[in-house]
């Protein structure tokens, strides 16, 4: 079956905005939304991107059962914008079973999990609350998302670190096109915890700064928490779309170290490829980049030069994380919205925070602002062991 991949409805919660619409703003104003860490129980010196209406979320008597921070961020995502409008139109042209989920994470709800070692401590003994086994699950914000939205189709989550919730793109592209279902819900999920802030820090990745992408002077990540979903059909659902298709994607895992970057990004350059030739697409007719830019120092500096070697000058590139910071398992699908969401802006962001541009880094990147009409975009997310994933998404080819 071969049919073009559209996209009908997206919307997100990340830092730097609960709903599009917040995050638009904080975009052309550009105000991040990085903030000194305050988080519960982590004394780290450092920046977070969190989401406030996730710390201060209250769950309706009916879903306790289903409480994490994990599955707020998800419930939170799910309420903004006409987003679930959206999928019981959907409903009512094809039956449950026939809507697919793809959720990608990395963290899933092991806030809770954290909980449960505490109270175990402290009781000395498993506390009754805590034995959820839907919530303790890494397949935990799938089941949820399953059971809030009532689909009964396929459901998988993605766990590749940080290109979790690019690679939801993919496999939906390949279940619609194969037939295997007529619509599909894709999104990502991560929250923050104290197992990834303490993590992170041991790997010496965490910044005590603001983190600056591509700048002389970064030295880590700043780690964020994010959710987002966007409703994907095929073009031969009648149902209204918004004029976006996904038109390439590129997956390939190079393998070359359990968390450093393939020094000349050699998987990462065969994901772009992948992409570009399967939207059948020249790197010069891209008209924006939403690049990984972590802010590590490897990271940048691999990526950035990679970049400058296969496109143009004329093509505008940033990386968003001075606004979010690194919603890790969230990332994908986050920074992949952002680039779409340029389709109907016409904003195209900087690179918030960038000061002073690394002369080792041949790509080069502008903190300000650009106004644009892009046909096309790509979404960029390289994760630990070399899982890379490439998107590229055009305007009205469908």
């Amino acid at each position: 079956m071969s049919s073009t991949v559209c996209v009908v409805d997206y919307d997100l919660v990340c830092a730097a905005g609960v709903g599009l619409r917040s995050l638009r703003d904080s975009l052309a104003a550009q105000r991040s939304g990085l903030v000194p860490n305050r988080f519960p129980g982590c004394s780290l010196p450092t920046y977070v991107g969190e989401v406030s209406a996730a710390s201060n979320y209250q769950w309706p008597e009916s879903e306790v059962y289903w409480t994490s921070r994990n599955n707020a961020l998800v419930e939170l995502a799910l309420q903004q914008g006409s987003l679930l409008d959206s999928l019981q139109r959907i409903r009512q042209l094809v039956p449950p079973e026939r809507i697919g989920l793809v959720i990608g994470s990395s963290t899933s709800s092991i806030d809770q999990a954290e909980d449960a070692y505490r109270t175990v401590r402290e009781q000395e003994g498993r506390p009754h609350d805590n034995l959820r086994d839907r919530v303790l699950n890494p397949h935990a914000p799938t089941i949820y998302v399953a059971h809030r939205t009532g689909i009964t189709g396929p459901a998988v989550t993605l766990s590749t670190a940080c290109s979790s919730s690019a690679k939801v793109f993919a496999t939906a592209a390949r279940w619609l096109e194969a037939g295997v279902v007529d619509a599909v819900l894709v999104g990502g999920s991560d929250s923050l915890c104290l197992t990834v802030l303490y993590g992170f820090h041991s790997l010496q990745l965490v910044s005590t700064d603001i983190c600056r992408p591509f700048d002389r002077s970064r030295d880590g990540i700043n780690i964020g928490e994010a959710a987002g979903f966007a409703l994907l059909v095929r073009s031969d659902l009648p149902v209204e779309h918004t004029g976006i298709v996904l038109s390439g994607y590129g997956e390939s895992s190079d393998a070359h170290h359990m968390s450093h970057p393939h020094p000349e990004g050699a998987g990462a350059r065969r994901a772009i490829e992948q992409a570009l030739a399967r939207a059948k697409l020249a790197a010069s007719q891209i008209d924006y980049v939403n690049l990984h830019g972590t802010a590590s120092r490897v990271n940048d500096l691999t990526e950035g030069n990679l970049m400058a070697q296969l496109f143009p000058e004329s093509t505008f590139m940033s990386s968003t994380k001075g606004w979010t910071g690194h919603t890790l398992g969230a990332a994908g699908i986050i920074e992949a919205l952002i680039a779409i969401d340029t389709f109907k802006t016409g904003l195209l962001p900087g690179t918030l925070n960038l000061r002073d541009a690394d002369p080792e880094i041949a790509l080069r990147l502008s903190a300000d602002n650009a106004q644009g009409e892009p046909t096309h975009v790509m979404s960029n997310s390289f994760g630990f062991g070399g899982n890379n994933a490439s998107l590229i998404f055009s305007r009205g080819r469908g």
